[in-house]
């Protein structure tokens, strides 16, 4: 009831406001303030694959992504372009609140009291072994901690990859405040302006990252996304939201990118 009477509200709005933006524009904004919709979106294909097994008939490669909300967008990203259609790709879903980790410290150290028991029944590095030997690309994206970020090199080590296999390490990703409220009532010379300013605590986990992880394996997409200012643009050139909650891409966004990642040097090649 309370998401009918949102919606019901947003479209009044829009109504209000129907003179400023397109059809087109009003209706994707509606789609993305349903979090319904949005979260079904960002999970959906991600979860379908997750600790699915290899194919053992099928001749592509190998692809194995690894984490949490960023590694669906990420696998939303290859998808909404085509991508990466040289390799099988399976999932393994790694929450936030329990961050990709492997190594001899205990976990209770670093996350919640209240978290101990649901991360201990999630999925993680040390259960994902065996998969993450049969593939030749390995990546590996979330929403990183300064401790996880910190040890991340160890963690590498520890994977023990052969020499044959591709690490992917994706850093931190930040859009700031989403308000599709407000976007509602702009014109669209306002809205092809608007930038949130990009959260440092993202840079500085990057920053991490970045002394974690070899070139060769490590894509800072907060920097392919938003360029290397202080902030990060709403909308893409075509005035399509990137993200409807400052974290998560919607569809365009995903396409959005997807084209833009694939285009570093790390993913570009393929």
């Amino acid at each position: 009831m309370k998401q009918r009477l949102l919606l019901s509200g947003l479209a009044s709005v829009l109504w209000l406001s129907g003179t400023m933006v397109s059809a087109d524009f009003r209706s994707e904004l509606l789609l993305a303030a349903d979090p319904d919709f949005s979260n079904n979106y960002v999970r959906s294909r991600f979860l379908g694959l997750a600790r699915q097994p290899f194919n053992t008939r099928d001749k592509r490669s190998k692809a194995l992504i690894i984490g949490d909300g960023h590694a669906q967008d990420f696998l939303n990203g290859v998808l909404e372009n085509g991508l990466l259609s040289r390799y099988q790709i399976r999932t393994r879903y790694i929450p936030t609140r329990c961050q990709p980790y492997l190594g001899p410290e205990n976990l209770r150290n670093f996350i919640q009291p209240r978290d101990t028991a649901f991360c201990a029944g999630s999925d993680n590095l040390e259960q994902a072994r065996q998969q993450i030997s049969q593939a030749n690309l390995i990546v590996l994206a979330a929403n990183w901690k300064f401790w996880s970020a910190q040890r991340l090199g160890d963690t590498i080590h520890n994977l023990k990859l052969q020499p044959d296999q591709k690490l992917v390490v994706l850093g931190r990703k930040s859009f700031g405040r989403i308000n599709i409220h407000a976007y509602l009532r702009l014109p669209e010379s306002r809205l092809r302006k608007l930038r949130n300013p990009t959260s440092q605590e993202s840079l500085a986990v990057n920053r991490i990252l970045r002394n974690q992880v070899r070139p060769r394996s490590f894509v800072d997409q907060q920097q392919l996304i938003c360029g290397r200012g202080p902030d990060c643009p709403v909308f893409t050139d075509k005035l399509q939201l990137i993200s409807f909650d400052g974290t998560h891409l919607t569809p365009a966004g995903a396409r959005h990118a997807g084209h833009l990642l694939f285009r570093s040097p790390v993913l570009g090649s393929l």
